[in-house]
């Protein structure tokens, strides 16, 4: 009993101490270069079909597009699904190493798994934004009923 106490008091104490930012988890975009966001889907839980609304940053000086690569991945990290570009830029057109401008543009996610076409089961996946073949830019999790 006297460990839990110990703990709490412990626990406690530290909370007490503000801190900037812990090491490792820098959440500002790069000096100079404005960072591309992955907005988080709608519906969320979705059933049978999401959209996943992203911005395109960064075009300055010579750059003028980017190319994209939205995924869509289990709590196991396999490959669930990549969605298609909505809108007149590139109906139906997967976003896999897409070239895009720079702007705001939405993804759809019709809830079938890339493969075999069934329709994705319940439960938590991940959304992976990346620009240019480098890491993934950002990362956002979902449900799905």
């Amino acid at each position: 009993m006297y460990h839990r106490w110990a703990a709490l008091a412990l626990v406690l104490a530290l909370c007490a101490f503000p801190t900037k930012q812990a090491a490792g988890q820098d959440s500002s975009p790069p000096r100079g270069r404005k960072q591309s966001v992955l907005g988080q889907n709608y519906p969320n839980p979705f059933n049978p079909e999401t959209r996943i609304p992203f911005s395109v940053n960064g075009c300055e000086g010579t750059v003028s597009q980017r190319v994209v690569t939205v995924r869509v991945y289990n709590v196991l990290a396999q490959l669930v699904a990549v969605p298609h570009l909505e809108g007149s830029i590139g109906q139906d057109r997967p976003l896999q190493n897409l070239t895009l401008p720079c702007g705001d543009y939405v993804a759809f996610w019709d809830g079938h798994l890339l493969d075999s076409g069934r329709e994705a089961a319940s439960g938590v996946y991940l959304i992976e934004l990346s620009l240019d073949g480098e890491r993934p830019k950002s990362r956002r999790a979902f449900v799905a009923k």
